[in-house]
């Protein structure tokens, strides 16, 4: 007589190790994968955010009256827009394009603002630059500023010959 057992068929243990081994590279090379596109996803979200905010704050600065000229100025947001992490900014408002001719006060001419948005992705700090053109009236203490040495002095095409220095850059290549 044959016994039960000896008559059926199936895996053998070293059949049913192979598989469960090869299933284990899969499913580690899979979860590699994931684990990758979260850390960009996460990375992509913090520039998509400052971008954001960049812009609203870029818009704020080119409708804003009254702010100093020629010197930088500066702020964080508060973590409630930040997903909880630091960002802030860094602008400066100086002149652009004087037409020959007109430095008097109530004369118009086009102002640069330029923002630097930074926001810190552990103990590293990333940042980007915006730039925007606004017209604006001269007022005393343009007359004042451009009589300093800030801005344009008339020398290049169209009367543009910026002498400002950039906002620092913290971003490495």
């Amino acid at each position: 007589m044959h016994s039960p057992i000896a008559g059926r068929r199936g895996f053998t243990l070293l059949e049913v190790l192979v598989a469960t081994l090869v299933m284990a590279i899969a499913v580690a090379g899979l979860m590699s994968a994931i684990s990758s596109s979260l850390r960009n996803a996460a990375r992509l979200t913090d520039h998509d955010r400052a971008a954001l905010l960049g812009r609203q704050k870029m818009d704020e600065l080119l409708i804003a009256s009254g702010l100093e000229k020629g010197v930088p100025f500066q702020g964080t947001w508060g973590p409630e827009v930040t997903g909880g992490r630091d960002m802030g900014w860094v602008a400066r408002l100086t002149p652009f394009e004087i037409p020959r001719g007109s430095r008097g006060v109530g004369a118009p001419f086009i102002e640069r603002v330029e923002l630097e948005i930074w926001w810190m992705n552990g103990a590293r700090r990333q940042s980007f630059r915006l730039e925007g053109f606004h017209r604006s009236v001269m007022t005393r203490a343009d007359v004042a500023l451009l009589g300093s040495g800030v801005g344009p002095q008339g020398t290049g095409p169209q009367g543009i010959g910026v002498q400002v220095p950039a906002l620092e850059d913290d971003t490495e290549p």
